[in-house]
């Protein structure tokens, strides 16, 4: 089956059966660890499993890479799928309209194709290695702001020390906290914001993987904090810093977060 054909299909699955779920105390509970060491709640407990059956029964890869369940071996595919069944799990559970099913296929350890559903409005990105990237199956490229007074960016903010944020912060026009790392990477992508910075050390392979090709087929750059290729472990206990930027203002956000 076509990749991206099939993620459409796992993402109205989830999107229909966690609706029961959204801006609900129910969808918060906490059922379990999760193989990423945080806690699994009710609603990514639900949209995981329509996914991993999906899967399964489709043969749509030989290793899965989740977030909550860890590393998971499927029989009669090829491949590796990197899957976060709802990023921005608090802005789902509190009604926030902001969080989405991220998928993204790798051969070789390359990831060649990428999916997310926005799971709040139905909004789809997607991207082919090499074969640029689309919103709703339209093209989309990244912003051309060349100055950070005048740029928008978005920044993860939960537990992090802002020392480092002050300098750049000082110096754009503007900052997002949205919540959801994948999103926030196709929003680089398209234009929306010009940059995304996640300085926890906790981002994960399952949280990036989709929305990195997004934005980089989009003309994005994608690095870690001194500007060097982002390279993940194929598991979900291993964390990773990031900017993600329109490129033009790659250089001169490093230079401020140094």
């Amino acid at each position: 089956m076509n990749f991206l054909s099939a993620c459409n299909e796992m993402a109205d699955l989830v999107q229909e059966n966690i609706k029961p779920f959204v801006g609900s105390p129910a969808g918060g509970e906490v059922i379990r660890m999760g193989a990423d060491h945080t806690p699994t709640e009710k609603i990514d407990q639900i949209a995981e499993e329509y996914v991993i059956n999906y899967i399964r029964e489709h043969e749509l890869c030989s290793v899965l890479v989740s977030e909550e369940a860890g590393r998971v071996s499927i029989d009669g595919g090829k491949g590796t799928i990197f899957l976060d069944p709802v990023d921005g799990t608090y802005n789902a559970v509190n009604g926030i309209p902001f969080y989405a099913l991220s998928l993204a296929w790798a051969m070789n350890g390359v990831v060649q194709k990428a999916f997310v559903r926005d799971l709040a409005s139905g909004e789809t990105f997607t991207a082919l290695l090499g074969k640029s990237a689309r919103c709703n199956k339209k093209p989309i490229h990244v912003s051309q702001t060349v100055r950070l007074d005048k740029c928008a960016m978005s920044i993860y903010g939960r537990k992090f020390d802002p020392t480092r944020m002050m300098q750049l912060g000082h110096k754009i026009r503007r900052w997002r906290l949205l919540g959801a790392s994948a999103l926030e990477l196709c929003y680089v992508g398209a234009g929306r914001i010009d940059g995304f910075v996640d300085l926890r050390g906790t981002l994960r392979v399952t949280d990036a993987a989709a929305g990195m090709l997004i934005c980089t087929e989009a003309g994005g750059s994608v690095t870690d904090l001194n500007g060097d290729s982002l390279i993940f472990p194929e598991e979900v206990t291993v964390g990773r810093c990031i900017i993600a930027t329109n490129g033009v203002l790659h250089h001169k956000v490093i230079e401020y977060l140094r």
